[in-house]
């Protein structure tokens, strides 16, 4: 007799605001044929706030605490799961711990001039609130807040990740395809 086939690893997408996690997921989600799950939406559910307001009324601890619980949901979850995490869940090391150990973690990767032409002004994110001064010009202080993360939070995504995936001048379509190549290698 034959034991089951254990459910394939959740697929966890990290990187910086603006690389594609979202986007790319849910793509991701539909190709797999599994329900897409973003970290940063759960703890606004669970909140009932978004993720601003928690920041305003919570201060960044607050909201890395809740987002704690949400990347526990979902890497306990027994169905397979595409996760977007938000930007700095995999500085926690213990959401890394959980992420490694349940999903194929796949870091999204771009350069902070890429990412600041994605998030544009940086409306409801509240580690870019003040970058872009009313009438101020963009992507200076956005671009730079951004290159300033992504290098204080290098190290933490590479030891979260199994495989990178680089998105500069790469289509949705180019990039979800990469991702799915990754996490048929690192399940294969």
């Amino acid at each position: 007799m034959t034991s089951p086939q254990p459910a394939p690893p959740h697929l966890a997408l990290v990187g910086l605001m603006g690389a594609g996690k979202s986007a790319v997921g849910a793509r991701c989600a539909t190709r797999l044929g599994r329900p897409f799950l973003d970290t940063d939406e759960l703890v606004e559910v669970l909140a009932a706030a978004t993720v601003a307001e928690i920041f305003a009324t919570e201060g960044e601890a607050g909201f890395r605490a809740r987002e704690r619980d949400a990347v526990a949901q979902a890497a306990a979850s027994p169905e397979p799961l595409v996760v977007a995490c938000g930007g700095g869940a995999v500085v926690d090391a213990e959401n890394r711990r959980r992420l490694r150990g349940a999903a194929v973690v796949i870091w999204l990767r771009a350069s902070p001039e890429v990412l600041a032409a994605r998030v544009g002004r940086g409306e409801g994110r509240p580690l870019l609130a003040g970058a872009v001064p009313a009438g101020g010009v963009l992507p200076a202080n956005v671009q730079g807040v951004l290159g300033a993360l992504a290098a204080d939070r290098d190290d933490a995504y590479r030891a979260a990740a199994h495989a990178t995936v680089a998105t500069d001048g790469w289509t949705l379509d180019d990039v979800t395809d990469a991702v799915l190549k990754e996490y048929a290698r690192c399940t294969g």
